[in-house]
């Protein structure tokens, strides 16, 4: 698959996946050491959390087939709705500056739900652009590669906490990855066009 919008979809999965893997491991013991909270009082935040990252996941799909059935192309609608998550992303940077627990459970789970609707964007680009035979392959390359990437941001999440203590940098890198990640996947793909079964 030597196309360059699957590298495109490589490489949203290389630059996002480890922003969720962070979110998904390092929420309740960044609650605990903000916040105080123990086992027993962990369980409404992150619920709430991952109550919005579902309504992420499908209002991201639906912002995208809103806009086709407008006339949209599906290269317009879909990076739309990707740009979108992308921002809606963006405000999570403040979370470490916010003293009100239930205001940086807002600012987690608005990036976690503009994750989600991201994924289901980027995901749903291969369907776009590969004949079914070669979908699979494409998301597991993809797949792969955000595994590889999580692993090793989870190890360095770590090491940066021990040495410095601080989620500050953490939350600043999880509210900018987006925006770089639309900005490559564009420059790879700036038109998200059929690829034969052959070229896949």
């Amino acid at each position: 698959m030597r196309h360059r919008q699957t590298w495109a979809f490589v490489v949203g999965k290389f630059l996002t996946d480890p922003v969720w893997w962070f979110l998904l491991f390092w929420l309740p013991k960044y609650l605990a050491h903000r916040y105080g909270l123990d086992l027993t009082e962990l369980g409404p935040p992150l619920i709430v959390v991952y109550v919005m990252a579902d309504a992420g996941s499908i209002g991201g799909g639906w912002v995208a087939g809103w806009l086709m059935r407008r006339g949209w192309s599906v290269n317009r609608a879909r990076k739309s709705a990707m740009l979108l998550c992308a921002i809606a992303v963006v405000p999570v940077v403040f979370t470490s500056e916010v003293h009100s627990l239930w205001a940086a459970v807002a600012l987690i789970g608005l990036a976690a739900a503009a994750h989600q609707g991201w994924s289901a964007n980027l995901f749903t680009t291969t369907s776009d652009l590969y004949p079914s035979a070669a979908v699979a392959s494409a998301v597991g390359l993809g797949g792969f590669a955000g595994a590889v990437s999580g692993a090793l941001v989870s190890t360095a999440v770590g090491y940066l906490l021990q040495a410095t203590g601080s989620y500050a940098v953490l939350f600043t890198l999880a509210g900018g990855m987006y925006i770089i990640a639309l900005g490559l996947f564009q420059l790879l793909a700036p038109r998200l066009t059929p690829v034969p079964l052959a070229d896949a």
